[in-house]
């Protein structure tokens, strides 16, 4: 697949409308209430050429760019900001760091199938301490002989319990070593690798999220990922295209809360008026609508820097920042203008109002975006 042209991005844009629309919708509350992780559908994604949407096609990927990836997001997370999440997951973190850091023997293994939604990818960073502080992690490795050797746990992976492989931070050095921690492909079915708890969340219940255990989990020294103590630093640049996953993420579900609320606010009548003739409903639309545009111009600006490999750590932070934060205020005024029908399950404001607030604490919190901005800024001038 290849986008040359504004029409081959609509083209795209289009096939994920239409299949959110088919095979996404007409299953969210039911995911959302049984929490259940649709795993067929990740894997039809994948037939599509959704899960590899970076990857280049020599190794079984679709060797699409950012902007082609954002569309793709908005149009899934639209309609569910559940299965958006596991895109993008899938894409930029697990599948991600492989196709940035991987040898040719590793890509060639790994990434055909998670491209082809035959593996589902996790990407384990977070543990229960430590979050933003990744630097204090107590996952650790331990080298012995031909393998490493890994003990503890990571907290809050999506697809923690179902992904096939997941990519694993772990201490091979010392605390607060920036070069301290190394990265590891750890496959499911290694002994000594098991899933824990399974998180019982706000929003986004249909995406899976859960504990990592790692019990004397022997991993060849043929996993690890370039070389042993460039980890960290690897999953700072990882994090980077992250963000923009999480804003394209916010950037869908603001839009899919909008447009529910204009089409409410021309059908709901007050008064004998549409309540879209009321100025009070006038003007949260339009305030929607902007905050929305502006969003998506910070999104579609850091994709564009980082499709040209430009530096992009401060706009893919400023994106994530504001659109997930936007997304939040845009999700709270849809319940508003559907009043007391957007408190209940019966109509779709409520869900886009649960899962929005995630967007302001994944892959970095707000505030996390914030010290990121600043610091750069503060640097640069």
């Amino acid at each position: 697949m290849h986008t040359d042209t504004i029409d081959n991005l609509q083209m795209i844009e289009e096939a994920a409308k239409q299949f959110a629309q088919q095979n996404i919708l007409p299953f969210v509350m039911e995911w959302d209430e049984a929490q259940y992780f649709p795993l067929d559908t990740m894997k039809a994604l994948g037939e599509l050429g959704f899960l590899g949407v970076f990857v280049p096609q020599e190794y079984g990927g679709s060797g699409l760019g950012y902007q082609e990836y954002v569309s793709i997001l908005v149009e899934i997370s639209k309609v569910c900001g559940s299965i958006g999440l596991s895109v993008a997951a899938h894409n930029s973190l697990c599948t991600g760091h492989i196709l940035s850091f991987g040898n040719e023997q590793q890509k060639l293994k790994y990434l055909p199938k998670l491209s082809s939604g035959h593996y589902i990818g996790a990407w384990g960073l977070t543990e229960s301490n430590t979050g933003s502080d990744a630097l204090r992690m107590k996952c650790i490795a331990v080298e012995d002989g031909d393998h490493w050797v890994i003990n503890g746990s990571k907290n809050w992976i999506t697809h923690g319990k179902s992904g096939d492989i997941a990519v694993v931070l772990a201490r091979t050095g010392e605390l607060l070593d920036s070069r301290g921690i190394t990265a590891f492909i750890v496959e499911r079915g290694v002994q000594g690798f098991s899933a824990g708890k399974k998180e019982n969340k706000l929003g986004m219940r249909a995406s899976e999220t859960a504990e990592m255990i790692f019990e004397n989990c022997r991993v060849h020294k043929s996993q690890v990922l370039g070389k042993v103590g460039e980890g960290f630093i690897q999953a700072m640049k990882i994090l980077d295209g992250g963000r923009i996953s999480i804003a394209a993420l916010s950037l869908g579900i603001a839009k899919g809360a909008y447009e529910a609320s204009v089409k409410y606010a021309k059908e709901r009548e007050q008064f004998g008026h549409p309540i879209a003739n009321f100025q009070a409903i006038a003007f949260k639309l339009a305030d929607m609508a902007t905050k929305i545009q502006a969003a998506e111009l910070l999104v579609r600006k850091a994709a564009h820097l980082k499709n040209n490999n430009k530096p992009v750590t401060t706009e893919s932070a400023m994106a994530k920042y504001y659109a997930s934060e936007i997304c939040v205020q845009v999700a709270t005024d849809a319940v508003q203008i559907f009043g007391g029908y957007g408190y209940t399950k019966d109509f779709p404001v409520e869900k886009y109002f649960r899962d929005s607030k995630l967007c302001t604490i994944g892959e970095g919190t707000s505030e996390i975006q914030k010290l990121v901005i600043s610091r750069n800024i503060l640097k640069d001038n």
